[in-house]
């Protein structure tokens, strides 16, 4: 599992969250190394005084909640492991969003970590512990968490990898794909169509994956421009 070469390069993806938990969990298992567990601490930010939404929110609420961009609350490591970094830390050091890394070193306070897939002259680095705020102003209550700005990286979502370039992809399919585009941008993730590789476990027993388009939308824009010729939806 810490065979830097292998790792290099490699990734599997899924559509959605929901199995990433549960992949990255069985591909640590096969790490012997020691684990170690880091939490997350949590608290609700106060303006103005507390107001009952806050008030409601204890402590043993906020580490449940799961927010697009911030770390788990649990995070279970071993020196072996591959993770992403999901912040900018340091440009200069090649510590920015989206780069591999594998851990050498886990302390209290720290982890140690060799990059991947960087032309980046320093050897190692260390990550610390970050304060994560959101920014959605539609959030009825704000809240901070502080932890490590990591994720183990086995599997991640397709949306994740964008823009990134790899020798060998596998996805896995548990549903069909729905988001416009993401399919495409699975596969041309790969430079190889040999290191490309598509799992499908799911109960709708069919290989294919549909494409979906509302006809009101065409209808709509050929009504708004006067289209007096019909579309044909391929």
């Amino acid at each position: 599992m810490a065979n830097e070469s292998h790792l290099k390069g490699r990734a599997n993806l899924v559509p959605t969250i929901n199995v990433i938990d549960e992949l990255n969990e069985y591909m640590t298992a096969l790490n012997k190394n020691e684990c170690k567990t880091y939490v997350s601490s949590n608290k609700c930010v106060f303006e103005g005084g507390v107001n009952a939404i806050e008030a409601m929110h204890t402590p043993r609420f906020l580490p449940t909640i799961r927010y697009s961009g911030f770390p788990n609350h649990e995070l279970k490591l071993k020196v072996g492991c591959s993770i992403m970094l999901i912040r900018n830390i340091d440009h200069s050091s090649g510590l920015c969003d989206g780069m591999w890394l594998i851990i050498t070193r886990l302390g209290d306070k720290v982890i140690e970590a060799k990059l991947l897939n960087s032309n980046n002259c320093v050897d190692k680095v260390f990550i610390l512990r970050m304060t994560f705020t959101p920014l959605d102003v539609r959030l009825p209550f704000r809240f901070q968490k502080r932890q490590f700005s990591v994720m183990l990286s086995y599997a991640m979502t397709i949306n994740k990898i964008q823009e990134q370039s790899l020798e060998h992809v596998r996805l896995l399919r548990k549903k069909s794909i729905f988001i416009h585009g993401q399919l495409y941008v699975a596969i041309s993730r790969v430079r190889n169509k040999k290191g490309l590789k598509f799992l499908i476990a799911h109960d709708e027993n069919t290989d294919k994956t549909e494409n979906v388009v509302y006809p009101e939308v065409f209808r709509n824009i050929r009504q708004s421009f006067n289209i007096g010729y019909s579309l044909k939806l391929l």
